[in-house]
């Protein structure tokens, strides 16, 4: 649908990149689940792993309009879009240069898997821009970011990003999970690559594995033709499921957005709280440039107990907060970063990047605010004995 930049952000989730069912007549998409279809008389030669068939090709569209972007491509991991779109664009002997605090299975595949392609990489020692134009080199290709990032919610200024790339000639790939297209848009301050693990708000229901890559048409031709000798797609039964999903992403994200600041605000104040990492806090030492660049702050947040309240046994008195691995459910969930997202890191590692034993990552769901305090609180009095 063309017209889509017209639409409001809600008609755009339920009505751009849907099927139409033309015999019956449905309200919702049908499901194409086949895996061979004509290959003569055609105009396009439709296979799952081509990522083009009835049900693949609309969903780009809706997420190509979420991120205003000129087309996407689905995955079946977030991990499986990362890999994709950094092989793309990386060969033997080129360099990247990779924003130091990020998710934790993208750092692991840039150590455990580039030095086997001869490909170079850099981390950045902190989120500012200095220190990324300190790595560049003339053999360097990409800058990688992450903000907010995982788990710390650090911000990166994607306008300075963007300006330094295009000076060298570089291009700019973000993980923008954490805030996903409700609550920003990196692509208007210049970022050319946008990458999504799906599983998270773009399902929000705890239950579809997938990624996406939103870019323009030709970066996404680029990553199509890598992507296809991976076999990364996603299956049509998935693909609808996520479809279904995106409709009320916007919903969504805004209420649990809402509820994120509320819980900041009170976890800031707890005295059993040491830190909380949030970037609508106007403590948090780069608000003024999430204020920038977010269209709000985002429904993820961190935080560490006092001295002498054991993360794990706080996280097993919680009662209605489920802790759990994934994030960007629904329901409220924690985790400790230390033992999933960042476990493949060394505890040096970790440290390095202020990633303590105690911290948990809290997903904020749709939840009343007042239950999630009332779990919080009763959880505490139960480690603290």
């Amino acid at each position: 649908m063309s017209e889509s930049k017209e639409f409001g952000i809600n008609t755009t989730c339920v009505h751009v990149g849907e099927v139409k069912d033309e015999q019956f007549k449905g309200a919702v998409s049908p499901i194409y689940p086949s895996t061979s279809y004509a290959f003569d008389g055609v105009d396009i030669k439709r296979y799952p792993r081509y990522f083009n068939t009835p049900n693949q090709e609309m969903l780009h569209k809706k997420i190509a309009a979420l991120e205003k972007t000129e087309d996407a491509l689905i995955f079946g991991s977030g991990m499986a879009a990362i890999s994709a779109a950094l092989f793309a664009f990386l060969k033997k002997g080129d360099h990247v240069v990779i924003q130091q605090v990020i998710y934790g299975g993208t750092y692991n595949f840039i150590v455990s898997e580039f030095d086997k392609f001869g490909i170079e990489y850099s981390f950045t020692e902190s989120d500012k821009i200095e220190d990324f134009k300190s790595l560049i080199k003339k053999n360097t290709k990409v800058l990688y970011i992450e903000t907010p990032s995982n788990p710390l919610l650090g911000i990166t200024d994607m306008k300075a990003i963007s300006v330094l790339a295009k000076e060298y000639g570089i291009l700019t790939v973000i993980d923008n999970t954490f805030a996903s297209p409700i609550n920003q848009n990196p692509i208007d301050f210049g970022i050319d690559i946008m990458l999504h693990s799906a599983t998270k708000y773009m399902g929000g229901h705890s239950d579809i594995s997938a990624g996406a890559i939103a870019a323009s048409k030709v970066h996404i031709e680029q990553i199509w033709k890598t992507a296809i000798n991976f076999g990364g797609n996603l299956s049509d039964q998935t693909v609808w499921l996520l479809e279904r999903s995106l409709k009320t992403l916007n919903l969504r994200v805004k209420e649990q957005t809402k509820n994120a600041q509320e819980m900041a605000e009170y976890l800031e104040i707890n005295k059993n709280v040491n830190a909380v990492y949030y970037p609508g806090l106007k403590n948090h030492p780069q608000y003024e440039l999430a204020k920038k660049q977010m269209k709000g702050f985002g429904a993820m947040l961190s935080f560490e107990l006092s001295d002498g309240i054991d993360a794990m046994e706080f996280q097993n008195n919680l009662q209605l907060i489920k802790p759990s691995m994934s994030l960007a459910g629904l329901e409220s969930t924690t985790v400790s970063p230390t033992q999933t997202t960042h476990a493949l890191l060394s505890e040096e590692e970790r440290l390095e990047r202020g990633i303590k034993g105690g911290l948990i990552r809290f997903s904020v769901g749709i939840e009343e605010v007042k239950d999630l305090i009332k779990d919080i609180e009763q959880a505490i009095k139960k480690a603290k004995g």
